[in-house]
């Protein structure tokens, strides 16, 4: 692998990062990284009807309240945010 190949490589990378939020950086913490990951899962159940469908016919709710209910979810869907560390 050549130094070229390796600035190729991470500029693509960089290019991803800044595109798409849920990829990542080197500054994400954990529980940042845990929110995207469920806001990215509650807006896949409500994009897709036979998957909210599947989920109302699981829990006995209409799927409107279902969808209601992904959507109040994704508010806060880890919980408050860890106090962080003052240095």
């Amino acid at each position: 692998m050549q130094a070229s190949d390796r600035f190729n490589i991470n500029s693509q990378l960089e290019h991803l990062q800044a595109k798409y939020v849920g990829t990542g950086h080197a500054d994400l913490n954990r529980f940042e990284w845990a929110v995207n990951i469920q806001r990215d899962s509650y807006a896949s159940y409500i994009g897709r009807y036979p998957l909210l469908s599947f989920f109302s016919i699981a829990e006995n709710e209409s799927i409107g309240r279902q969808r209601y209910t992904f959507m109040q979810k994704m508010l806060l869907p880890c919980g408050l945010p860890p106090e962080r560390e003052e240095e």
